[in-house]
């Protein structure tokens, strides 16, 4: 289901809590969420649809990532940029890391490992910074 953008900065800026099993359908919001947002948006998180939840979606081009409780395991090349958010108006500074390796939960509950480079890094870890309550 497309749910609305929350744009409470209050709401965006609390911790999210571990997902479970209980929580898929969220990930299949997020999933026709981004969707219905495409033009504008390539990443969201729980907590941008209302849930506090440990889960994120990160667009890699032709597919559509759900990730359920990620975990950053490593990460090299710090670079600075500027990012916006769909849940925020205009741009803000930031440090990413040009290549990084995620650990997490798919559909399935199975653990998953990947690693990421260039902009899909960087949609995962502004996406992750949304569950610790880090407005970007």
């Amino acid at each position: 289901m497309v749910k609305q953008i929350v744009r409470d900065i209050l709401f965006l800026g609390q911790k999210s809590e571990p997902a479970t099993k209980a929580d898929l359908q969220v990930g299949r919001d997020l999933q026709d969420t981004l969707r219905a947002n495409r033009e504008r948006c390539v990443g969201m998180a729980a907590n941008m649809i209302g849930v506090k939840k440990n889960i994120i979606i990160v667009s890699m081009g032709f597919l559509d990532v759900v990730m359920f409780n990620p975990v950053i395991v490593s990460k090299s090349g710090p670079y600075e940029t500027e990012e916006g958010c769909l849940s925020l108006d205009g741009v803000r500074k930031t440090t990413r890391y040009q290549n990084m390796e995620v650990e997490y939960y798919d559909f399935d509950w199975k653990r998953q490992r990947q690693k990421l480079s260039g902009w899909t890094a960087q949609i995962c870890q502004h996406e992750m910074d949304h569950l610790e309550g880090k407005i970007i």
